[in-house]
């Protein structure tokens, strides 16, 4: 889509330099990629003209095809003997393997003097980085970004070379799909080389909604080190007004070259509070000047005035008021998209749960990308953020030990979020008590203390806590809660909600959050809790998710209550019931089939479940009617087979109304709710006829944006527009323009399919292509083909 040159890039470098202070170049385009290890493949001379150019972010990964077990190995995610234990079942079923990534460019002449540095979001899941064959950086944990000071060593007036390796070869230093390469995105980043910003500089807190404390991390290279530093701060508000500025003189130690100033407290009047309703968010950006008054670096942040307040009588209040914590934690993957890092995917993503309820991610088990975290902000989604899975070498890159590097990652995931509104606990870690071989032998609670300790010094706003299962250590005789739930913030269990009474009674500070609810037990794990007390919970993998399958040839997690292509399932509509009980909700779920799965000791099997009608005469069928009205009538082709009331008293039904021996017949059944007598809401399913052509919805606004994505969902329908579940047929996708198919999906776990291809089987009557826009404004337009439909024409 896009030719890239030397030439071209050092046009880029030039149109970037203006007055400014700071300037942060995209090096994301115009990457040369080869899969598989390349000897000499750092050197600067290294002729790589044959490999493929691409731009990033790049999951190596998702490309691969499937890998089915062999005879002798089990076909699942589960526990067994080393022997038998499915090698790549975790890891989507993709083989391990390295790639090497390089990228040509020449520094334009007006950066010569600057200070320059290489800003990786992250390397997936080791990686290394060399300039011009020297090795200058590297990353043992690959979800945490770092940079690289190339100030000394980039060439002038000739061309650079950056060689990146990535690996992810070691089966076993992940439990589930990681991706790998590039996945994340690349800056450039020049400043003054006297007086600068140091990485991720600004700590910015608010006190009583309307006073902003702030301090930023500043290094002085100045050969006579000045006693004083002037910095100026200017905020506006979300509409863009400036609502404070000030230019202040600040102590600074001579002797020191790095150094945290303080700046004095502002006031804002009338400040806008951040919420999830209304995420309102200012933005702090401030300059520093040298000795004469010149503007030396300047950088920006987004921040948000609003209060967090824990206690074991209230659970969670924001700004006062109590909210309870109603989402999701899924692993960092964005479906057929892979780890590629796509803000527009993310979004999508962030809308879509939104719709259904729900408020809160916890971002499980590793840190998600900033981008993610900004537009949590710019959502109002509730976010605990969390570093690891298990302290261990194995869980955390593979490459060295978890005590060699957790002191760099601490600071680093830190100081990247600590600005942002939405983070609202800290998470150090994932279900440590099923593996004693800890750091220091003590199930993790002097690991828990060193860390919260280091993290401490850079945070002292939130909570910090670690997702505990099973929440006692000996999961036969222990009946206390583990050592580590004593010295957490909050406690944080995993599924075992039924012993938060208990645990509260005999330690009544302790404060619960259910960090992951089975979908298996939907309902029961929500309305079972003291909704009063409580933080909240997230629900397990409620969207699927590569990786972690439960037998083969499922590719990956398939019990949520979105499939992989974000389509709802009908399980996502009693969960929407409760989530957001405001919205009158009725919604027919048909029973197809039981499936008894556990998982990590915990039933996971959903009943599996479909809302068409289009069955076999006859059939005699189960269904449930989820509602949050208080009674549910249901017609069949207009005759009334009778009400039934919602058993709200019952934890274990409630919002759930089971119909049983329901003879199918051709037409329409409806569900028609009702509170007090008065209709609040409906549903009906219809059977559909032959599938008679397809029809193409585009669910990104537009106009569309530079690089960014577009959704294309194409259904195949009947001669009346109603979708045809049966329909399976493939479908081939062209396109004309600037933009470039990047993935396809249709939902379907167990499909042999690619998802980076140009085709896709309709699945459920169902199919999406997800299209990446170029840099250059111009008329799209997808092409959907199919020997069994005329073929459909979608301009963008």
């Amino acid at each position: 889509m896009r030719k890239t040159t030397i030439l071209a890039v050092a046009l880029l470098f030039t149109l970037a330099l203006h007055a400014q202070t700071r300037q942060t170049i995209c090096m994301n385009d115009g990457w040369k990629f080869h899969l598989g290890d390349v000897d000499n493949a750092k050197l600067s001379d290294f002729n790589d003209t044959s490999w493929r150019t691409l731009n990033l972010p790049h999951d190596f990964q998702i490309e691969q095809p499937w890998v089915e077990p062999d005879p002798d190995e089990r076909p699942d995610n589960t526990d067994v003997a080393a022997n038998i234990k499915s090698r790549l079942s975790s890891r989507g079923f993709k083989e391990m393997g390295r790639g090497w990534y390089r990228k040509t460019f020449t520094p334009d002449e007006a950066l010569r003097g600057k200070r320059l540095i290489l800003d990786f979001g992250g390397i997936m899941y080791v990686g290394d980085v060399y300039l011009n064959g020297e090795l200058v950086g590297s990353t043992d944990y690959g979800y945490v970004g770092f940079e690289v000071d190339i100030t000394q060593k980039v060439r002038w007036d000739k061309p650079n070379v950056i060689a990146v390796m990535a690996d992810t070869r070691e089966p076993n230093n992940s439990r589930w799909y990681t991706g790998g390469g590039l996945f994340r995105g690349v800056s450039l980043v020049a400043t003054d080389a006297q007086l600068y910003f140091n990485r991720h500089p600004l700590y910015i807190t608010t006190r009583e909604n309307h006073i902003v404390s702030l301090s930023a991390d500043v290094s002085c290279r100045a050969k006579k080190n000045p006693a004083t530093v002037e910095m100026g701060v200017r905020i506006t508000d979300p509409q863009g007004n400036i609502v404070a500025e000030r230019r202040e003189q600040l102590k600074h130690n001579r002797n020191q070259r790095n150094e945290e100033l303080r700046f004095p407290d502002i006031d804002i009047a009338n400040a806008q509070l951040w919420d999830c309703e209304h995420p309102n968010l200012y933005t702090c950006e401030v300059t520093l000047y040298d000795a004469e008054g010149k503007a030396t670096d300047q950088y920006a942040e987004h921040f948000g005035f609003r209060t967090l307040e824990f206690g074991p009588d209230f659970g969670f209040k924001l700004n006062g008021k109590k909210v309870l914590l109603k989402g999701y934690a899924n692993h960092h993957s964005l479906g057929a998209l892979g780890a590629a890092n796509h803000p527009d995917a993310i979004e999508k993503r962030l809308k879509l749960i939104k719709q259904y309820g729900m408020n809160h991610i916890r971002t499980s088990h590793n840190p998600y990308s900033r981008e993610f975290i900004e537009l949590c902000d710019k959502y109002g989604i509730l976010v605990v953020d969390e570093l690891y899975d298990k302290w261990t070498r194995q869980h955390t890159g593979g490459r060295s030990s978890w005590e060699s590097h957790w002191q760099y990652d601490v600071p680093e995931w830190v100081k990247r979020d600590r600005n942002s509104p939405c983070v609202v606990m800290w998470s150090l870690g994932n279900e440590l008590q099923q593996d004693a071989n800890q750091a220091f032998n003590d199930w993790g609670v002097t690991a828990f203390k060193l860390q919260k300790t280091l993290l401490q010094r850079y945070d002292s706003t939130r909570l910090v806590t670690v997702a505990m299962h099973p929440r006692y250590r000996n999961w036969e005789t222990d009946s206390l809660p583990c050592d580590l739930a004593m010295h957490t913030d909050v406690q944080a269990y995993n599924y075992r909600y039924m012993y938060f009474p208990g645990d509260g009674r005999r330690f009544p500070w302790m404060k619960f959050y259910q960090s992951e609810a089975s979908t298996s037990a939907m309902g029961p794990n929500f309305f079972e809790m003291n909704l009063d007390k409580v933080i909240g919970l997230a629900y397990w993998g409620a969207i699927d998710y590569l990786g972690e399958s439960q037998g083969w040839p499922n590719k990956g997690w398939a019990q949520g209550v979105f499939d992989i292509a974000l389509e709802p399932k009908p399980k996502a509509y009693f969960m929407k019931s409760f989530f957001k009980p405001e919205e009158p909700l009725v919604h027919i779920a048909v029973i197809d089939s039981k499936q008894d799965i556990e998982w990590n000791g915990i039933q996971t099997g959903n009943e599996g479940m479909s809302d068409h009608w289009n069955r076999k005469p006859g059939l005699k069928l189960s269904l449930i009617t989820y509602t949050n009205a208080d009674e549910v009538e249901l017609l069949l082709n207009g005759k009334s087979l009778g009400r039934k009331q919602n058993p709200t008293t019952d934890a274990k039904h409630r919002n759930q109304i089971r119909w049983d021996d329901i003879e199918y017949q051709d037409g329409k059944l409806e569900a028609i709710a009702r509170n007090g007598g008065t209709i609040v809401a409906r549903h009906q399913i219809e059977t559909a006829g032959q599938a008679k052509r397809l029809v193409a919805t585009v669910e990104d606004g537009t106009p569309l944006k530079a690089n960014g994505l577009v959704h294309v969902r194409i259904h195949a329908v009947d001669s009346k527009g109603r979708r045809v579940y049966s329909a399976q047929d493939e479908l081939k996708f062209t396109v004309e323009g600037n933009a470039s198919i990047i993935a396809v999906s249709n939902g379907d776990m167990a499909s042999e399919e690619l998802n980076v291809t140009d085709h896709r089987r309709l699945y459920n009557g169902s199919a999406l292509v997800i299209l990446q826009v170029g840099d250059t404004p111009g008329k799209i337009t997808l092409k959907t083909s199919s020997s069994a439909f005329k073929t459909v024409t979608t301009k963008l």
